[in-house]
């Protein structure tokens, strides 16, 4: 049996006051990051590929199916407004396409061919990077995605809660953060999501770092999408300038971007 799907040490969670529930929850999600800390050798390693590969023009993909495929979904849609890079540099796939995002679909995840004809819809290449998340590291969609990647020269990496699986074992550069039992059995949500989460935030912040998408400790190059955003990058012209509140944010508009903004000033 999967570690991921092994008992819980936690026994009758009904007969549980809303105080236990929530504290003994709360206990488990505390060994999430010591688990990730064993493995940042294993992330370090996955964030210096991908960089290589997108300084030379290649992409980012993430492929999950379930809570797997929407938080890789969600990491990738947050790369654009937040570093300013175009919407096609990190993309997330479904098992079970955009539809699967809000609602499951049966036996999507069983299909171990789909995986990869959903990459290829992207005509992707030996210049991308393929990461497969999955918690259980079984995942048919992601294992046979995984296995064409490599059997045409494209580097992979996994996110995973088992070690020796499946996923790993057609990874380049696999990730295995052993999160343990649920506090629900097999709940993989819950820690292994959490953990895998977290793995994500690393993986595309570092790299967006690396790339030369955030300067000092700013995201110089974010979208201006919103009056928060407007708001937060005049004040990083102003910090930076130190120019009125309304001269700083006509110099923003102006130019479209706290980089661009703060070149024009700087010249």
């Amino acid at each position: 049996m999967k570690i991921t799907e092994s008992a819980s040490p936690y026994r009758h969670l009904e007969k549980m006051s809303t105080l236990e529930l929530l504290t003994n929850i709360n206990t488990e999600d505390h060994k999430v990051p010591d688990a990730i800390a064993l493995v940042i050798p294993q992330i370090e390693k996955l964030v210096d590929a991908i960089t290589d590969k997108m300084l030379s023009g290649g992409r980012l993909f993430y492929i999950g199916a379930g809570t797997s495929g929407r938080l890789g979904i969600v990491d990738a849609s947050e790369c654009p407004p937040t570093y300013g890079v175009p919407q096609g540099l990190v993309i997330g796939l479904i098992a079970g396409g955009d539809s699967a995002i809000r609602k499951a679909v049966e036996f999507a995840e069983d299909d171990m061919e789909q995986g990869w004809k959903d990459l290829q819809t992207y005509n992707i290449t030996p210049s991308d990077v393929v990461i497969g998340i999955a918690a259980s590291g079984r995942t048919p969609y992601v294992i046979g995605a995984l296995q064409q990647c490599r059997l045409n020269g494209i580097i992979t990496g996994c996110i995973t809660c088992n070690p020796d699986s499946g996923v790993t074992r057609h990874a380049d550069y696999p990730v295995e953060v052993i999160t343990g039992p649920e506090f629900v059995t097999g709940s993989t949500r819950m820690k292994a999501g959490t953990a895998q989460k977290l793995v994500l935030n690393m993986i595309s912040t570092s790299v967006m770092v690396k790339i030369g998408r955030v300067e000092d400790n700013r995201m110089v190059n974010m979208q201006l999408s919103n009056e928060k955003l407007i708001e937060r990058g005049t004040n990083m012209i102003m910090d930076t300038t130190n120019m009125p509140f309304e001269e700083a944010k006509t110099l923003l508009l102006q130019y479209g971007s706290v980089k661009k903004a703060l070149d024009s000033v700087q010249k």
